[in-house]
């Protein structure tokens, strides 16, 4: 099909502004921490799991600079909000539940815990997108986040290299695996069943600096 003369390749990007090329090098950080922790679990090389967990600081940088440069531009937008919180669901909610079962957390209560992870995550980000109008109080920046905000997941990206770094992943995995009816627990994984709680939180406030 001809294209009109108005059409032009890759139209869509040239809307972006530049803080949204920062928000996709975030979720670029994410997809490739989720393959790198893929890749740990078909050949495990330690390196492999470290260079999977280091992506989320990454990520986090790429997250601080797309709002610094956003709010130095001032092209703060609907599209870059949402754009945000894709690569942030991406980067901090998926990579650090793939790294974790990549760990060793792949127990059936594991898995659950993983999964209420991630689905926090995407309820959080949802809430903070339909809400950030109303916290802002009319001006240009929320004043506070309602629950930790989701880049708070990096702690858990640390703790598990720091198991990494010192052998005590997969069997030996930090706090061994309970076996509580048809499925196995790794207590481990009940930092992440955590972390989403108070990311849900809609009574714990956290001032947005």
């Amino acid at each position: 099909m001809a294209l009109s003369p108005t059409t032009r390749h890759f139209s869509m990007l040239r809307g972006f502004a530049l803080a949204d090329f920062f928000t996709l090098g975030n979720a670029a950080c994410g997809m490739a921490g989720v393959l790198l922790a893929m890749g740990f679990m078909a050949e495990p090389e330690i390196r492999q799991f470290l260079l999977a967990a280091a992506m989320a600081p990454l990520a986090l940088a790429f997250d601080v600079l797309d709002g610094r440069v956003a709010r130095w531009r001032r092209q703060s937008s609907p599209l870059g909000r949402e754009l945000d919180s894709l690569a942030d669901i991406v980067s901090f909610g998926v990579a650090p539940a793939v790294l974790a079962h990549a760990a060793g957390m792949d127990g059936g209560w594991d898995v659950a815990a993983l999964i209420y992870f991630v689905c926090c995550g995407v309820s959080r980000l949802a809430r903070y997108n339909v809400t950030a109008e109303t916290l802002s109080e009319g001006g240009d920046k929320v004043k506070y986040f309602e629950g930790t905000p989701i880049p708070s997941s990096v702690l858990l990206t640390a703790v598990l290299a720091l198991a990494a770094w010192q052998g005590r992943i997969g069997e030996d995995l930090w706090l061994g695996a309970w076996e509580l009816g048809p499925w196995v627990l790794h207590p481990l994984s009940l930092l992440f069943v955590l972390s989403g709680s108070l990311m849900i939180s809609k009574t714990l406030h956290i001032p947005k600096l």
